[in-house]
């Protein structure tokens, strides 16, 4: 299907049943143009619990990379549109606000009608969604994907950060790991985060059947202790990539919507842009790959705790 025929009430209909799933035998998700390929850049998406800092942990990743001279691009997942603000300054229009303003013929649009440039270069897009319970997100992300293709915007770019959704059953969580090399997941030092967690290793597993994307590690935010993130790490065959402790100067970064990188140097800031800097740097080399095996609800419930 060409975007520039898209409508509302195709991005709120989904697949229809009786539709060929790639994706394993029962699979709801859906199912994006195989063709549609970001190409040479190595692509990342972030996931985790709502409300985790996925999108903290984003934009500070995407500034990091642009530090190092990457050519960067950040994707927001969420209809809620808040991924980007702090490169921008602002909450951007989504690609689906921008189609509607031409009736979804996707071919009136310029480049800078849905494509914004935020801190040190890095540029921003927000995917948007349909209205909340009328479709899928995956739809959307999809075909964000495609637009960024055809108006050749992937080209001239070294790094891809999607920044998803936390609900592990929508559509549009499931999109990015069919571009992604890398999976990773933020977490924090508890049982609600880690429960989470283990959903999203298995969702990925699901995928990485079937798509090249792999686990990159684990990104703990918030926590400055990782001794329950360790237990089910360890458990399972993950390790952690990073640790971002709990500071207020992260809280007040975003309330000064700017990223880490803007804020007024001090020693404990400049140890957490440090951390943010070797983790871009590793992810960049690619070697970190794991296989884990997600366990039973019952069995983290046992596992996690003190004794």
């Amino acid at each position: 299907m060409n975007i520039a025929t898209i409508s509302p009430s195709q991005i709120a209909r989904g697949p229809k049943p009786g539709d060929p799933r790639l994706d394993g035998e029962g699979s709801q998700q859906v199912q994006l143009d195989p063709s549609v390929k970001i190409g040479t850049a190595k692509v990342f998406a972030i996931y985790g619990k709502g409300g985790i800092g996925k999108s903290t942990t984003s934009s500070n990743l995407s500034a990091a990379f642009s530090k190092m001279g990457k050519r960067v691009l950040q994707i927001g997942c969420d209809p809620k549109h808040d991924s980007t603000f702090t490169l921008t300054k602002k909450m951007l229009p989504t690609v689906i606000d921008i189609l509607e303003t031409v009736n979804f013929h996707a071919e009136e649009l310029r480049v800078e009608d849905f494509v914004f440039e935020g801190y040190n270069g890095v540029m921003c897009v927000e995917a948007g969604g349909p209205p909340a319970g009328t479709g899928c997100g995956g739809y959307v992300v999809g075909q964000t994907v495609k637009l960024l293709k055809e108006h050749h915007l992937l080209e001239d770019t070294d790094v891809v950060i999607f920044d998803v959704l936390g609900d592990v059953v929508c559509g549009g969580f499931a999109a990015p790991l069919q571009h992604a090399d890398r999976a990773m997941i933020v977490t924090a030092n508890d049982f609600d985060s880690i429960f989470a967690m283990n959903r999203i290793v298995q969702a990925i597993g699901a995928k990485a059947k079937n798509y090249n994307v792999r686990l990159g590690g684990v990104i703990a935010n918030r926590s400055d202790a990782t001794d329950q993130i360790e237990k089910y790490t360890d458990k399972i065959g993950l390790k952690i990539a990073a640790q971002f402790p709990s500071l207020d100067v992260i809280r007040r970064s975003r309330l000064k919507k700017c990223t880490l990188f803007e804020m007024e140097a001090s020693p404990e800031l400049e140890a957490v842009q440090r951390e943010y800097m070797r983790l871009a740097a590793d992810l960049y080399l690619g070697n970190a790959e794991y296989s884990a095996v997600p366990m039973k609800d019952r069995d983290i419930f046992d596992l996690l705790g003190f004794d």
